[in-house]
């Protein structure tokens, strides 16, 4: 354990696979040695604009879904012992202001973010080992594993609806953060109604459980065609717009029911606008809500939901690769060959 091979990103489409000495956890930090991340949609968008608006700033280390088992432990660290197996989500909370105490650390005036999983070993800050890490349920398959963090914020997105009988549900985008969509409405016993450009993962919604499919042209028009898709053609009682375009968010408005839910869910990039149908936003009672990320609570409901091996996210892996790999899988998620790759250092 001499060096640590860490990928790094330079800038738009720009990335550089480093080795620097191994890191030595200080008091209250933990060295997490890495055993697999998963590449997201989040990560595409950080490799092809060069940065993010809240997470990173170029030049560094980047990847944030990730498990592994502790390899050293730092001074003061009581809770957490080396090789200890751990699921280090990527931010941390604060604990104390005012979005915290109301259990919404997700919108903590003080969050932190933490990157560097495509890489061998990662040194876990103190407020990430007293907030943001969690033991990893024993038989866990480490590839699922890294996908607590996705799962938490699907977690998190389903929190905001006040759902609780099965109804009708349409998802917007099949993408990984979409497709897990599907598969935990249709786990809770609802009615799902998936919309996507591309056959291939209709394909794979249809094993998660979606119940009926659209292929969507990617304009105006597509609201009507999911509306079309419902039952009596008048809309799903929650919509979930997963996509992160505004167009998308559009359409969500035009197939959701009277006195129906639309939760936003895909971040557009920063600058962006959407139409909103405002008739219909008025007069049939719409609750269209936003939601970020994930809070502790829906880590821990993820990894619970993990381990009982209920959601079939195996699909969603399609690829595997070494730390030198991740830039192609990156390319291969943007052309959309592969929904998500597994990274094993």
């Amino acid at each position: 354990m001499t060096t640590n091979q860490v990928l790094y990103l330079l800038g738009p489409e720009k990335v550089e696979l480093r080795r620097e000495p191994v890191p030595r956890p200080g008091a209250g930090e933990v060295l997490l040695r890495i055993e697999a991340a998963t590449t997201c949609g989040t990560d595409l968008k950080v490799y092809q604009r060069g940065g993010h608006p809240r997470m990173l700033s170029t030049p560094c280390p980047f990847g944030h879904e990730m498990t592994g088992t502790l390899a050293a432990v730092g001074p003061r660290v009581t809770t957490w012992r080396e090789g200890d197996a751990v699921v280090v989500a990527n931010s941390a909370s604060c604990g104390q202001c005012r979005f915290c105490r109301a259990g919404r650390e997700n919108l903590c005036t003080h969050l932190l973010y933490l990157n560097g999983a495509f890489a061998e070993y990662l040194l876990v800050p103190e407020p990430f080992v007293r907030r943001s890490t969690y033991s990893r349920p024993p038989g866990l398959d480490p590839a699922l594993a890294a996908m607590a963090e996705p799962l938490a914020c699907v977690f998190h997105g389903l929190s905001a609806s006040d759902l609780e009988d099965p109804t009708e549900c349409i998802v917007i985008g099949a993408g990984p953060i979409g497709l897990m969509f599907v598969a935990e409405l249709a786990l809770r016993g609802h009615h799902v109604i998936l919309g996507d450009l591309v056959p291939e993962r209709l394909d794979i919604g249809r094993r998660l459980g979606a119940a009926g499919t659209v292929l969507v042209w990617g304009n105006r028009e597509d609201g009507n065609r999911l509306l079309a898709a419902t039952e009596r053609e008048q809309g799903a009682q929650l919509v979930i717009e997963a996509t992160g375009f505004p167009t998308a968010w559009s359409n969500a408005m035009e197939a959701v029911a009277t006195g129906g839910e639309v939760v936003l869910f895909g971040g557009c990039a920063p600058g962006t606008t959407a139409e909103l149908n405002t008739h219909r936003l008025h007069y049939s009672e719409i609750t269209v809500k936003g939601v970020y990320h994930h809070r502790p609570a829906t880590v821990q409901a993820a990894l619970d939901r993990l381990a009982g091996g209920n959601l079939r996210l195996e699909h969603l892996l399609q690829e595997r690769c070494g730390l030198d790999g991740v830039e192609s899988a990156l390319k291969r998620m943007a052309s959309r060959e592969i929904l998500k790759a597994v990274v094993f250092s």
